[in-house]
């Protein structure tokens, strides 16, 4: 009966009580919806950097992770890669050999991390063939090509089929030279990636500083699912706990490689989260003086309702009920609002071209797909019904105060 008089009570002012619920609505769309694009933005940069530039797992020998020297080895890549393949939920394994040099131009130089790959393993681990904006990718058993960034290609001047030249140091840190022909240019969603790594294959640069053979610098292990990264990360720390026990290499998920991903994405989930609460916190003021004035309206009404013998109690829940539907019933709709938005966006996207410089300056693509987990809808519904059910008590507590005999003498 309570809930019944409590709902029409909502709805007798239906004008006040509907712009109470759009605003409602449109507060958790636009915190909902930015919470969405700020996950969608930080997804999006993971899931590109591990899939483009890192994968998931990558081993080396521990010596390796302190300067980078090539002179740091991991033996019988291969095997070490047969035991990772047969690890469920793994997608590719390749091994790279991997040097700091400088590559120059007839124009200009910079310095670059130069990777020789082996091109057919290598796309079942990065999708960088994907990237590609002008010529091709490495061609298996052709000689002395290179794949390059499109940054460090506008850097140093040059095209396709263009000469540059590396400069490197060998196995034994003399300085040493080779001539390469650019066979292709990609373009990631980092520009900084871009401009410091090239490409070339393996053998190539096994020959131009001496590696030695069945030796390389870095294994990389891509998975089907983000998620099982830390799972298959044990597996394989599991399997080859005795090498790594004696330091012969070490096993780090994307995580430990570039922490700053993982802080990024906390620090966005974060910053949103508190945003939402601050326009929680702000829609509830809305909220109480509504009621408010709801109440001051109907003091005579109160009043009766106390003399005929409605105890203060049913009078306190009745106003807190009043108040808890109005705040749910905008939650609701803003919450459904969201959904069909942010679904939406999902699948069309939101193109921002127009700044796609700065944005992939900072790692971030021009082209964003927001997205929510269910976890997030359940949160802010919860934090809805908290803001309804805090809202609630200073109106039910001032209904309580009036005096009955007072209260039916008021013509309001």
């Amino acid at each position: 009966m309570l809930f019944s008089i409590a709902w029409k009570n909502v709805w007798r002012n239906k004008l006040r009580s509907l712009i109470v619920i759009l605003s409602i609505s449109l507060g958790l769309l636009g915190g909902l919806f930015y919470l969405a694009f700020a996950n969608g933005m930080v997804q999006h940069q993971i899931d590109a950097t591990i899939k483009t530039q890192i994968s998931n797992i990558q081993l080396h020998n521990p010596k390796y992770m302190l300067d980078n020297e090539v002179k740091y080895t991991i033996s019988s890549p291969d095997s070490i890669i047969n035991k990772i393949e047969e690890i469920k939920g793994v997608r590719g394994v390749t091994s790279r050999i991997k040097s700091t040099a400088m590559v120059s131009s007839a124009i200009t130089g910079a310095g670059i991390t130069i990777i020789g790959i082996n091109p057919v393993k290598e796309k079942n681990v990065t999708n960088l063939y994907k990237k590609i904006i002008e010529g091709t990718y490495l061609i298996p058993g052709k000689k002395y090509q290179i794949f390059i960034g499109q940054k460090l290609a506008d850097k140093l001047k040059v095209k396709v089929r263009s000469k540059i030249v590396i400069a490197a140091l060998d196995m034994s840190g003399n300085i040493i030279y080779g001539a390469f022909r650019i066979v292709g240019i990609f373009k990631t969603e980092s520009t900084n990636f871009d401009l410091s790594n090239v490409f070339v294959l393996k053998n190539d640069l096994r020959k131009l500083i001496g590696f030695p053979a069945k030796q390389t610098t870095e294994i990389a292990v891509l998975l089907n699912d983000n998620n099982q990264t830390n799972y298959v990360a044990n597996k394989i720390k599991k399997i080859f706990s005795k090498a790594i026990s004696e330091k012969k290499y070490e096993v780090e998920t994307w995580v430990e490689i570039q922490p700053a991903l993982k802080l990024i994405n906390e620090m966005f989930i974060q910053y949103s989260m508190i945003f939402l609460i601050i326009i929680l916190v702000a829609l509830s003021f809305g909220i109480v003086n509504t009621m408010l004035m709801a109440i001051m309206e109907r003091v005579r009404e109160l009043g009766m309702l106390m003399a005929i013998g409605m105890s203060k109690m049913k009078i306190f829940l009745m106003i807190m009920l009043e108040t808890i539907f109005l705040s749910i019933t905008g939650g609701a709709a803003g919450l459904f609002i969201s959904w069909i938005a942010i679904t939406i966006t999902h699948k069309t996207g939101i193109d921002l071209s127009v700044v796609s410089e700065g944005l992939n300056a900072l790692g971030y693509s021009s082209f964003v797909h927001p997205m929510l987990g269910l976890t997030y809808y359940i949160l802010i519904g919860s934090l809805v019904i908290v803001t309804a059910i805090t809202s609630s008590v200073l109106p039910a507590r001032k209904a309580l105060k009036l005096n009955p005999a007072e209260a039916v003498r008021q013509n309001v």
